[in-house]
């Protein structure tokens, strides 16, 4: 009997996607391909936020929502454009606030150098339809993020920002010798109530630094 205990993330998602649930997602992937609807993002680029931070390098869980739903946006992780595409609205708002937090200013979409440094930046939904949001929000995804929030939980002292209601609802599944960081969504909707001059970046860093933790180096090139 294979012991649900994985030391890589290529383990967990192969154990993972023989679950019956899995099947429900491929399934449905399946049927919106034959009707000729666009899926985001590459399938390869399902799981890269999961390529790029290695299980026993995560220190930060970033949680966004669905994938952008515009075909060449999304690069599979949560907030994250490849580097010569404009910048996206709540993304500019992220660079808005880390600037105010540490004075640090970003200019490049590319996220992939905070991944490589223990950010996972994780959506709760790793695809949607082209110009249909949060289309694969009930289709079973949830199931894997839930199992891949609890995965990481078996090393200590992981901080988790969570911006928005959407990425709050993961609260339920995350232990109390955790951090939990909240605030309100970086989009242009909501940043206003709360997200502006949460000070997140900062207090990561610090918290970082009091566990022995390399802190995070928030600066794009």
């Amino acid at each position: 009997m294979e012991m649900n205990n994985h030391e890589t993330w290529k383990s967990f998602i192969n154990f993972e996607t023989k679950k019956p649930y899995f099947k429900k997602i491929k399934d449905h992937l399946i049927s919106d391909n034959a009707e000729g609807k666009i899926v985001l993002p590459e399938p390869k680029n399902f799981f890269r936020a999961f390529d790029l931070c290695e299980l026993n390098k995560v220190k930060v869980v970033i949680i966004g929502q669905d994938p952008y739903h515009t075909p060449g946006v999304p690069n599979g992780l949560a907030f994250s454009v490849n580097k010569n595409h404009k910048l996206p609205p709540s993304l500019i708002n992220i660079f808005r606030e880390i600037e105010s937090d540490l004075g640090i200013k970003n200019y490049i979409g590319d996220l992939s150098a905070w991944s490589r440094q223990g950010v996972l930046l994780l959506n709760t939904c790793l695809s949607v339809c082209a110009g249909l949001p949060a289309s694969h929000s009930n289709i079973g995804w949830e199931n894997f993020t839930n199992a891949a929030i609890e995965e990481i939980q078996k090393k200590e002292n992981i901080i988790f920002l969570l911006w928005g209601k959407h990425a709050q609802q993961k609260k339920a599944f995350i232990q109390e010798d955790n951090f939990i960081l909240e605030a309100a969504h970086p989009s242009p909707l909501s940043a206003n109530n709360g997200f502006f001059g949460c000070n997140h970046f900062s207090k990561t860093n610090n918290l970082l630094t009091s566990l022995g933790s390399d802190p995070i180096d928030w600066q794009l090139e």
